[in-house]
């Protein structure tokens, strides 16, 4: 079998390419290039020492490796989809973006079509039921990772495999341990790649800019300061508004206006939604429910949190919503509900939460 291994240099993907080789496979090694520098030299995801990894465990398990660039597709589409998002007041998820259009899409049109299979360091699984493969959840549901799986499609899914994904990650951290490898003590990676060491709201500030704009309190329409432009905020937001006598929670936005609309307290009940309405749906493994006009018992996330909510989904005039047994907080247009089993451990696919 032909194997294409995604290798980052972290722990997880590392143990990921030992457990293929302990399974008697030769996977060849891929370190896909994705940050970039643009012309000022402003954007920069560090790589050497990934690669530095990548190429000691090439070496180690004497595997073919390959570094490719897919820098100007990342760019175009990644990228400028978060640049479009945060325009538009939405709060994006470049990572949900980045394994559909990129680790899955361009790099499988590029370079992974030869190979049977595709493997990552994600947390998560697969399952088959009549011969329908399923993405699944992972053993370790504090470190499961498909929502940022749910965009993708059943083609991109057919060819993947996790093989870290009936491990806890203690136990990852342990194989990388006993087999003394570089990564074994290396963080977690944190945040957008494609943003390197720069701050997110310097990334912002340089490709979308600045422009004042009143901070309002929801109940009582006071005006309570400003900020720089509501792309810098997004709902569920308590730190970075500047405001006394908080907490503040930023519950609202008005893109035409430019308004923040803010609510007191370390629990305002503004914050929080019951009814959820997505634009459109993408089903990975197909529609499970035969009748879309019944309610359908489901488990779902709105962000990436170790814990699963219970509701319904229905679909109302055609479009998705989901009605959640308990009211949920930072709710925000542009996030992706992800929708799972009853169980949470069939992933059905996602859909970008609509405005309320």
């Amino acid at each position: 079998m032909n194997i294409a291994a995604l290798v980052s240099g972290g722990v997880d993907s590392s143990v990921m390419l030992h457990l293929l080789k302990e399974q008697g496979h030769e996977p060849v090694i891929f370190y896909i290039l994705i940050g970039m520098k643009d012309k000022e030299g402003f954007l920069d995801c560090p790589s050497e020492e990934d690669i530095e990894i990548t190429t000691w465990l090439a070496k180690k398990y004497g595997l073919r490796m390959e570094v490719v660039t897919l820098q100007e597709e990342y760019w175009d589409s990644v990228v400028a989809y978060t640049i479009d998002a945060v325009k538009k007041g939405l709060t994006p998820n470049p990572d949900v973006m980045c394994n559909r259009m990129i680790k899955f899409g361009s790099f499988n049109e590029k370079y992974g079509r030869d190979f049977d299979l595709i493997t990552t360091g994600h947390y998560a699984s697969t399952l088959e039921k009549e011969g329908v493969k399923y993405l699944a959840t992972a053993k370790d549901k504090f470190k499961d990772q498909t929502d940022f799986l749910a965009q993708i499609t059943y083609d991109q899914l057919k060819k993947l495999d996790f093989p870290i994904g009936n491990l806890h990650k203690a136990e990852v951290r342990k194989i990388a341990n006993q087999v003394n490898l570089p990564s074994a003590g290396r963080k977690d990676s944190q945040g957008i790649c494609f943003l390197g060491k720069v701050n997110y709201n310097d990334f912002i500030r340089r490709y979308v800019g600045e422009k004042d704009g009143r901070i309002v309190e929801l109940e009582t329409g006071k005006i309570l300061g400003t900020h720089k432009g509501y792309w810098f905020h997004t709902i569920g937001q308590r730190k970075g508004l500047g405001l006394s006598q908080g907490p503040w929670f930023v519950v609202k936005k008005d893109t035409n206006e430019n308004i923040v609309y803010v609510s007191n307290g370390y629990d305002p009940l503004t914050q929080y939604r019951d009814t959820i309405k997505l634009s459109g749906f993408n089903f990975i493994s197909g529609n499970p429910w035969a009748d879309l006009s019944q309610p359908a018992n489901i488990t779902f996330k709105i962000r990436h949190t170790p814990e699963f909510n219970k509701g319904k989904l229905l679909f109302v005039d055609g479009k998705p919503v989901i009605e959640s047994e308990v009211p949920v907080s930072g709710v925000a247009a542009g996030q992706f509900g992800v929708i799972y089993d009853q169980a949470s451990e069939i992933c059905y696919g996602s859909g970008e939460i609509d405005w309320q």
